[in-house]
């Protein structure tokens, strides 16, 4: 079973993002089981001051789900063209120590939704940057999904052009996980 952990960087209850991530886990194949990490909310403020053992136990659960999974997909929305504090900041709390963090080496992939006309792409390429230089292994694929408003409803994802695009990004992630497997299995 590949597991990849669904990581959204919207707080709100009724999130295009988040509704983004429970579209990929209907689109998941039967081999496939996408987790989706729901305390971004409970992460404290990063301060090295505070990066002593025990880390904060919100800051531990984040770190083994991240750890435990075979991949990440991020959904982000945009704030103010860049990346909502609340992810940037658990994301530092995860870059710690930076030649072990959990990202290091781990597949992912961002996508991201707005209601604007752009999809959130600027919040991605700056979420895309921050994982590079943690070291994780961010793949070449783009799935911005503007005017978010008009693509769900109550029942989920309606717009199957986008549905269609999720699919790609899981095989995207799935394959990268094949490959990453054949090589270690080599070595």
């Amino acid at each position: 079973m590949t597991r990849i952990l669904g990581i959204s960087g919207s707080l709100r209850r009724d999130s295009h993002n988040t509704s983004l991530l429970r579209a990929a886990a209907e689109a998941a194949g039967p081999d496939v089981k996408i987790e989706l990490y729901d305390g971004l909310k409970e992460i404290p403020p990063y301060d090295e001051d505070d990066d002593v053992e025990p880390r904060p136990a919100s800051v531990v659960q984040l770190t083994s789900a991240i750890a435990e999974a075979d991949a990440v997909l991020f959904a982000t929305p945009e704030y103010n063209t860049s990346i909502p504090g609340q992810l940037k900041n658990a994301i530092d709390w995860i870059s710690r120590p930076v030649a072990t963090n959990a990202l290091r080496n781990k597949p992912v992939v961002v996508v991201g939704a707005s209601t604007g006309a752009f999809g959130a792409v600027w919040a991605q390429a700056e979420l895309r940057k921050v994982l590079a230089a943690l070291g994780a292994r961010v793949l070449d694929f783009e799935l911005p999904v503007p005017h978010a408003h008009t693509r769900f409803d109550e029942s989920g994802l309606t717009d199957e052009e986008t549905g269609a695009r999720l699919a790609e990004a899981l095989e995207t992630l799935v394959a990268e996980i094949r490959l990453r497997e054949g090589v270690q299995a080599v070595a």
